[in-house]
């Protein structure tokens, strides 16, 4: 078999390396992968802002923002201010099977898009809570920590999606109507964390500072505002090379999210796209959820103010 093809005009080289040390996947399986998926894929991406996670080899995994200089003209991409490092960022817009090939072909591995377009950076089309077990701790906790979730998210009258983070956790989407502010949607994951929490706090913790977790699951409300998710159908540079997946609701219990990689995943899906077929109509965000929420302090920012309490508190014992 060549190492060397061409698809879609994309010429694509050295299919025959290892993707990574522990991926259990040649380059060239991520490429069939993303191609076999890409009228899957594409449409989580289009629009997009990316970010994507690149491993060459010899190297660790990096996080590439910023299209290099050799980026194809034809690539579409759309600049962007970013105010931590304070410079200007030109991001790709994955609209296409053929940008999606080109990235394969750059060894992108993990897409990770915003989640609002480019086009209305303002107005996020979903919340998210990321939800991961503890370390050493079993995917089904995540999943108890997620059925917490949508128990909060019926008691308001609204619904989400699942998937496998493709790491330890899962995702739970839940769309919006396009009319609600950044702001707002952070408001209500916030709350929407601390009501999950409270059905169950011996399971369930929203603390974002890990030695205050206990052990238990952490239901990290923070997907918010610009920050970036690991797409639904991308795949993760974890052991094996898994997938993030759909699965429904009441399957979510028996899943095994090893069983979902490269190699396995277009299979599984046959022809359909369960992440569309899974998510609910969107609806809009409960009043008093998004007034709760802003009531919440901004986890990240609290952490800092407490991290820099306790060191202090630290140095005055000494």
């Amino acid at each position: 078999m060549s190492t060397e093809e061409e698809r879609d005009g994309v010429r694509l080289t050295n299919l025959d390396q290892p993707l990574f040390d522990g991926a259990e996947a040649t380059k060239r399986d991520l490429v069939d992968y993303l191609d076999a998926v890409a009228g899957r894929l594409v449409p989580r991406l289009a629009g997009r802002p990316l970010s994507v996670i690149r491993v060459l080899r010899g190297q660790k995994p990096f996080m590439q923002k910023n299209l290099p200089k050799y980026t194809p003209p034809w690539v579409r991409r759309v600049t962007v201010w970013a105010e931590t490092s304070r410079r200007e960022v030109s991001y790709a817009l994955c609209d296409d099977r053929r940008t999606l090939l080109w990235f394969a072909n750059q060894r992108a591995v993990e897409y990770h898009p915003p989640l609002a377009t480019a086009a209305d950076p303002g107005h996020p089309t979903h919340l998210v809570m990321d939800i991961d077990p503890p370390d050493g701790g079993p995917f089904s906790a995540a999943v108890g920590a997620a059925h917490l979730v949508r128990r909060a998210l019926a008691d308001c009258g609204l619904d989400g999606a699942v998937k496998t983070s493709g790491s330890k956790g899962v995702h739970v989407f839940v769309p919006l109507d396009g009319g609600t502010a950044a702001d707002d949607a952070a408001a209500a994951t916030r709350a929407l964390a601390a009501r999950a929490e409270r059905l169950d706090p011996g399971l369930a913790t929203t603390a974002f500072i890990r030695e205050d977790r206990a052990g238990k699951v952490f239901l990290d409300s923070t997907r918010a505002g610009g920050a970036t998710v690991a797409a639904a159908y991308s795949p993760r540079i974890r052991p094996g090379t898994p997938v993030s997946f759909p699965v429904p609701w009441d399957e979510i219990d028996a899943a095994d999210p090893h069983a979902f990689t490269v190699r396995t995943a277009a299979r599984l899906l046959a022809d359909r796209d369960p992440w569309a077929e899974l998510m609910p109509a969107a609806r809009p965000l409960p009043a008093d959820l998004v007034a709760e929420g802003h009531t919440i302090p901004i986890a990240r920012v609290q952490a800092m103010h407490e991290g820099k309490r306790r060191a202090r508190a630290r140095r005055e014992q000494d």
